[in-house]
């Protein structure tokens, strides 16, 4: 039989692995939207704004940009 303490922890497991699972998604979502945001914009545009993000988003972004839209941008 499962004991009372057994189903709370069962159910905290749950309910944190939820948790991490929708911020995971949630975070590729908004990622998602920026790449695509960041495909429609002009070149000057473009790298003006990526010149302001962190050093590591802005790798990350270019690479999408190159994977997914043959998009290549200065570096």
């Amino acid at each position: 039989m499962v004991s009372d303490r057994e189903l709370a922890v069962w159910i905290v497991s749950g309910l944190i692995a939820l948790g991490i699972g929708l911020s995971k998604y949630s975070k590729y979502k908004s990622r998602e939207k920026m790449v695509r945001d960041f495909a429609a914009m002009n070149p000057e545009q473009r790298e003006k704004l990526l010149s302001r993000l962190q050093p590591d988003l802005q790798m990350e972004i270019r690479q999408e940009l190159m994977k997914r839209f043959r998009i290549k941008s200065d570096i």
